[in-house]
């Protein structure tokens, strides 16, 4: 029996790689995970924004959600460094009121909305329980989140601070946060990885964001089936 059509175009693309990056990709995708995914709620600083980017790909956060109710974000590639070519990256930008559609997307899809903030006494961040998909929710610099995102909210985290600066600055605290909680994940969590079919999905996405001309490589690879 022939392999599925997209294993089978996977295998076409992975011939215009090198071995090792094709070895990494399939590396770095058995340590990624959906179970912890970070919201971002119209940030308005593309450094700190995009310093959040290179974060989660370094600790293995595959889905980033991009909230834009005023401010558009755009990516800075001084700073993201290529990280977002490997996330799954989702913007809500349609709505008058974008941050109820994401979080409540969120919630139906089994995710546990957990708020930012230093301003909330709920637990600390190492208190934090991690056996259900968890979205962490994270607001901008000068205001924090909005009214809406912390009425949404399930609980609220804070990081321990003992200076006289009240706040973190959004991306030295999603920092603080995976790594803290994304080790707490594959020590004490089942199922944390991604299914074969996500993995199959994203693999193949890598892949197109890697390969020269890939509308080219796929029409090739279709009049070959």
């Amino acid at each position: 029996m022939r392999p599925p059509r997209k294993k089978r175009l996977i295998q076409y693309l992975s011939e215009y790689v090198t071995t090792q990056r094709f070895e990494k990709m399939q590396t770095v995708l058995d340590r990624r995970t959906r179970h912890l995914c970070v919201v971002m709620e119209d940030i308005y600083q593309s450094q700190n924004a995009s310093a959040v980017l290179r974060s989660c790909d370094c600790f293995g956060i595959q889905d980033v959600h991009i909230i834009e109710n005023q401010n558009v974000y755009e990516i800075n590639p001084d700073v993201a460094l290529g990280s977002s070519k490997w996330l799954s990256l989702y913007k809500y930008n349609k709505l008058a009121n974008n941050t109820t559609t994401c979080l409540s997307h969120l919630r139906k899809s089994g995710y546990r909305i957990v708020a930012a903030s230093p301003h909330q006494d709920d637990c600390l961040l190492e208190a934090l329980p991690v056996n259900q998909k968890t979205a962490l929710v994270f607001g901008t610099e000068m205001k924090g989140l909005t009214p809406q995102a912390k009425s949404l909210a399930d609980s609220f985290i804070k990081i321990p601070m003992v200076g006289f600066t009240e706040s973190f600055n959004i991306s030295v605290s999603v920092a603080i946060c995976l790594y803290h909680l994304t080790p707490k994940i594959r020590e004490t969590i089942r199922g944390w990885e991604l299914s074969k079919g996500e993995k199959t999905e994203i693999l193949l996405q890598w892949l197109m964001r890697s390969v020269n001309n890939p509308e080219a490589l796929i029409r090739h690879f279709e009049q070959e089936m």
